[in-house]
Formats: C-alpha cells, sequence, structure tokens
C-alpha cells in the first residue's frame, strides 16, 4: 500500500530584516533607532566630505609636487659622465629583465663648479670603460635623481587624493563602530540594571 505524500506546505514568509530599526515593533529600544540616525548620518557625511577631501588633498599634493619640480629643475644638472670600469654583461642579454637592469658603476665627470668627481652610478649592461652616460648632479656635485616630471606629480596627486578618499570612509567607520560599541555598553548595563530588579521582585514574592 502506497503511503501517502503529506501535501507541501507553502514556504513561510521570511521576516523583512532590512532596515528593521526604522521599524515600529515592540523589540525595537530606544537606542536601536539612535543607532540608525547615527549610520545615516555618518553615511551622509562621509558621502559629503569625501569628495572635498579628495580636492583638497590632490591640489595640496600637486602644487607642493609642482613647486619641488621646478626647485629641482634649477638646481640639478644633467651632466655627461664617463664610466672607469666594465659594466657586468646581464646574464640573459636582450631578454625584457636585461633591458630593465641596471648596475651600479664607477663613473667620472665634472660638477657644476667645475671640479673633478667620481661617484657610482647605475648604468646599462655590458658598456665598457670610456663609455659616456648622462647623470643628474645637484648643486653640490653629488649624484641625485632626475627631477619630478609632469606624470609623476600627477600620480602623486591622485595617490594622495584616494589615500584621503580612503580616510574619510576609515573615519566614518571608526565613528560608528565607537558610537555602537556605546550603545552596546548602555543596553547591557540597562539589561543588568532590569535583572537585579527582577531578582529583588522574585525574591520578595517566594
Amino acid at each position: 500500500m502506497a503511503r501517502a505524500t503529506p501535501p507541501e506546505h507553502p514556504p513561510e514568509e521570511l521576516p523583512r530584516v532590512l532596515l528593521w530599526r526604522w521599524r515600529r515593533n515592540p523589540l525595537r529600544r530606544r537606542t536601536d533607532l539612535a543607532q540608525a540616525w547615527i549610520a545615516l548620518g555618518l553615511f551622509l557625511a562621509v558621502l559629503a566630505a569625501t569628495p572635498i577631501a579628495m580636492i583638497l588633498a590632490g591640489d595640496t599634493a600637486h602644487d607642493h609636487g609642482t613647486r619641488t619640480a621646478r626647485h629641482q629643475i634649477a638646481t640639478r644638472h644633467h651632466t655627461p659622465a664617463v664610466l672607469v670600469h666594465d659594466a657586468p654583461g646581464h646574464p640573459e642579454p636582450g631578454s625584457d629583465e636585461a633591458k630593465k637592469a641596471l648596475y651600479p658603476i664607477t663613473v667620472r665627470f665634472t660638477d657644476p663648479g667645475g671640479r673633478p668627481r667620481t661617484a657610482e652610478a647605475d648604468v646599462e649592461p655590458a658598456l665598457a670603460a670610456g663609455s659616456t652616460v648622462h647623470v643628474w648632479v645637484d648643486t653640490e656635485g653629488k649624484l641625485t635623481d632626475a627631477p619630478l616630471t609632469t606624470k609623476q606629480v600627477r600620480d602623486r596627486a591622485v595617490g594622495y587624493a584616494v589615500l584621503a578618499a580612503m580616510t574619510v570612509g576609515l573615519l566614518g567607520a571608526a565613528a560608528y563602530a565607537y558610537a555602537s560599541h556605546r550603545l552596546e555598553r548602555h543596553n547591557l548595563a540597562r539589561w543588568d540594571a532590569a535583572w537585579v530588579t527582577l531578582s529583588c521582585e522574585w525574591k520578595k514574592n517566594a
């Protein structure tokens, strides 16, 4: 005899929990509503502050980078230098790594004051002694990096703008976490007080 199959019950509708702090219900506490308002306020504050922080940080970094680049261009000189020793060859000549590889080799050059100098500079592989390369020298006659380019200044400004946006978001998250922690401590304190009151009533009625 075949066993009767009970009719399938329609799936129960899951309770709607989205934005539950905004809905009236007997379990909602005042702190729950306060937490919802704090979350909304911080969210709007972060949305408003993020573009402002990005613009301020980006413009400040761009202005500073532009001034730095101009100072570097005015105080750094592109000078020819001669290799004192042969540069080692790359193990894989012609490869992409060989095109990017640089080796520190002693070079001889004349500083802006006309004095002969020697220093180590990064040069391409397999250059012979006596080969000429160009190096950047500061006003004191020391080897230095090339001045910042327009692209480098722009990239730094974009990087600081992104960092500012992340900082605003992190500050908003930290403020919400702190507020939630304080509200939770308040809830626990009220819970403890309610238990003390209830236990006293039990003892009286016992």
